[in-house]
């Protein structure tokens, strides 16, 4: 059994449960799967905090890495410009507004969408206590490499 956070245009985010990765993209490509909120079916997978348990601990294990991956750095830059590409088309850009905007579609103030932007830690522990959870996606650009 495998556990997806799923994502919705409308911006609803929920989860998933699928006996493997090609039952998801059955269920997907069917129009199976649909939207708790709205009932609409364009649901893509978005990125969730996962923990991996290894029978003995490393301390590689403790910055994510197992011992005997296999993972380099140039493959996980690449994973941080393809998640960066995808939030740049996904999400709307509000810049330093992140915080306000959060607030107002958190209240319903305006409509759910996906935005993007800063938050100063201030405004960070604002939201953390009305209960929203912001994702920090670390920037690579096309030319950076992780050493």
């Amino acid at each position: 059994m495998i556990v997806y956070e799923l994502a919705c245009t409308c911006g609803s985010i929920f989860e998933g449960w699928f006996q493997d990765r090609d039952e998801f993209l059955n269920q997907r490509e069917a129009g199976l799967i649909s939207c708790p909120d709205c009932g609409g079916n364009e649901i893509h997978k978005i990125l969730s905090p996962v923990s991996v348990r290894t029978s003995h601990p490393s301390p590689s294990a403790a910055v994510g890495k197992d011992e005997d991956s296999n993972v380099s750095a140039a493959e996980v830059a690449t994973a941080l410009r393809i998640i960066r590409r995808y939030v740049e088309k996904h999400f709307e850009d509000v810049g330093t507004k992140l915080a306000e905007k959060s607030l107002k579609i958190h209240y319903g103030i305006e409509e759910p969408r996906n935005i993007r932007g800063v938050v100063s830690p201030e405004e960070e522990k604002i939201l953390e206590q009305e209960g929203i959870e912001l994702l920090k996606v670390p920037i690579v650009s096309e030319d950076d490499t992780l050493n």
